[in-house]
């Protein structure tokens, strides 16, 4: 398939567009490098072994959409593009509201018009909030504590609607992807250590680094064995996998519109995160316990087995796997990606060709 990626130099994104090309599909990327960096996509391109055509605007401009759409020949469109965790950095109620939904409705429109009938869209696992019932399954309520969750709900909300109204082509899949971490095998890939993409496991590698004196763990007093709050860790390629099995599966889904969960189905608390970490690298994490921020859940964690049923995927690498992948990535990138040109805007062609400087993620950046 020729696919358009939204988002493709994301942390998920990048990992997606390569484990895409390698499953031998055709890839175009929309990323406005607002939180995405080019180098990811040059990394991309080495360890392919092939170009990475990248048309750099927001995903939210219509008329740059409809532009590409009309030169370009697509099957089908994933939607990787969006604010993903609560705890993101710097990220307003507005940046979730109009970031996440802004693109969908330019690309349900631009695939309306021109013919495109099959999409998956990344979700997030901030959709189910505290839930009553655990592990999450897809069927459940929907009941999201903040913005970046109810963002989401929204989407899906609106897709189910799109998917009631539209004829039966149109095939959709949405993915909720849960906590990513880890780092791509070979060290080229991974969370960079700026703005909204930092993560729990970066701040973790900077402390063991000794760039930080000490880690903040965030909330004590959670019902919790522990305390600490307890997350889904899934390994970032993992889910590159999951959403590559999502695309390839529309064909085939019982419904028009399927939702998967990608989640490992085990539980890790910070502390026990940290504890492998400091056991895995033999580096010692110091850390000091804060109060908990407002709209934190005290444990979630996927039902995966949709996805094992009908998609054949399935976690297959553990916190160990994530904290020794992670470590690597951070050794051999200790300041995170480095500043780099981006290709002009837009422009076919791969991410080789640099015209202006990207250095950094805007404080209020509109996607």
């Amino acid at each position: 398939m020729r696919v358009l990626v939204t988002g493709g130099a994301g942390y998920i994104g990048s990992h997606t567009v390569l484990r895409l090309l390698g499953a031998g599909h055709d890839v175009v990327v929309v990323d406005d490098f607002s939180r995405g960096a080019p180098a990811a996509l040059e990394r991309v391109e080495v360890l392919a072994g092939r170009p990475v055509p990248v048309h750099v605007f927001d995903g939210a401009d219509i008329d740059a959409l409809e532009r590409l759409f009309d030169a370009e020949g697509f099957d089908a469109v994933l939607h990787l593009a969006g604010i993903k965790s609560p705890s993101a950095r710097g990220v307003r109620p507005l940046d979730s509201y109009e970031t996440n939904l802004g693109t969908t409705f330019t690309l349900l429109r631009c695939m309306a018009w021109y013919g495109v009938d099959r999409l998956v869209v990344s979700s997030s696992a901030a959709v189910y909030g505290e839930g009553r019932d655990l592990p999450h399954v897809e069927d459940a309520p929907l009941a999201p504590t903040g913005p970046v969750g109810r963002s989401h709900a929204m989407n899906e909300q609106i897709l189910r609607d799109v998917v009631a109204d539209a004829g039966p082509a149109l095939r959709v899949g949405v993915v909720r992807p849960f906590s990513a971490a880890g780092a791509h095998g070979s060290g080229s890939l991974g969370p960079d250590r700026t703005g909204a993409t930092a993560s729990l496991l970066t701040a973790v590698a900077e402390v063991a680094a000794g760039l930080r004196d000490h880690l903040e763990v965030h909330g004590g007093d959670h019902p919790t064995p522990d305390g600490t709050a307890m997350r889904d860790y899934v390994h970032v390629d993992d889910l590159a996998l999951g959403h590559v099995a999502a695309l390839e599966a529309l064909d085939d889904a019982d419904e028009q519109l399927s939702t998967w969960n990608l989640g490992s189905g085990r539980p890790t608390s910070v502390l026990e995160l940290v504890r492998t970490f400091e056991s895995v690298t033999g580096r010692a994490v110091p850390y000091r316990v804060t109060g908990r921020r407002r709209g934190d859940v005290a444990v979630s964690y996927a039902d995966p087995g949709r996805a094992e049923a009908e998609l054949g995927w399935r976690a297959s690498r553990g916190v160990e796997d994530i904290c020794l992948d992670l470590w690597r990535w951070h050794q051999r990138n200790p300041t995170g990606y480095p500043a780099t040109l981006a290709p002009s805007t837009p422009w076919r062609g791969g991410v080789g060709h640099r015209l202006r400087l990207i250095s950094g993620v805007p404080a209020a950046a509109a996607w």
